[in-house]
């Protein structure tokens, strides 16, 4: 199993933490997720490439692209959709 540790945009409290955790726990093969808010990390293991390549993509749509992809205000305007579910969801 390998781990790595995502530099993410847009993270901004624990609305937004508890939506990526609550997504990223769906995934195939995708384990012991945990988000920083203080950092704007992702920390979580996998088994294969794939795996986070799709963990990668799955972020983005939330609104959460990594550290260096391109953040226009579509991806800003998706992460304040999913921080407000993530409060809803606590």
């Amino acid at each position: 199993m390998k781990q790595t540790i995502l530099t993410i945009q847009n993270l901004k409290c624990g609305g937004c933490a508890n939506t990526i955790m609550t997504r990223m726990k769906t995934l195939e093969g995708v384990t012991e997720v945990f988000v920083n808010n203080e950092v704007h990390t992702v920390d979580f293991k996998y088994n294969t490439d794939n795996q986070l390549e799709t963990a990668i993509a799955l972020l983005s749509t939330l609104g959460y692209p990594v550290e260096g992809e391109l953040n226009p205000l579509t991806k800003k305007a998706k992460s304040f959709v999913s921080c407000a579910v993530g409060r809803m969801k606590r």
